[in-house]
């Protein structure tokens, strides 16, 4: 049972759903996030919502990064285990 299913999904509300990136350069995501999760340490180069391409750095594993992105670049990008999360 899912008491919460009738709640709207707002920017501050828990994850309801994730899906494995594959690092891709020149393609999009299949929805814009609203986190990302780094499973592996390392570079993420990402295209935020707003449309900046900016890389994080030295990402720790098991990070939980609340970001919205439109895309993960494979140029660049070293840090692996990454989920979308919408």
């Amino acid at each position: 049972m899912d008491s919460f299913k009738e709640f709207p999904t707002t920017p501050v509300s828990p994850i309801r759903d994730a899906a494995a990136v594959t690092p891709a350069d020149g393609a999009a995501l299949a929805q814009v996030t609203r986190a990302v999760y780094v499973g592996q340490a390392g570079d993420l180069r990402v295209t935020l919502a707003g449309g900046a391409a900016v890389t994080f750095q030295q990402v720790p594993a098991g990070s939980l990064l609340p970001i919205r992105v439109t895309a993960v670049a494979a140029t660049g990008t070293t840090a692996g285990g990454i989920l979308a999360l919408w």
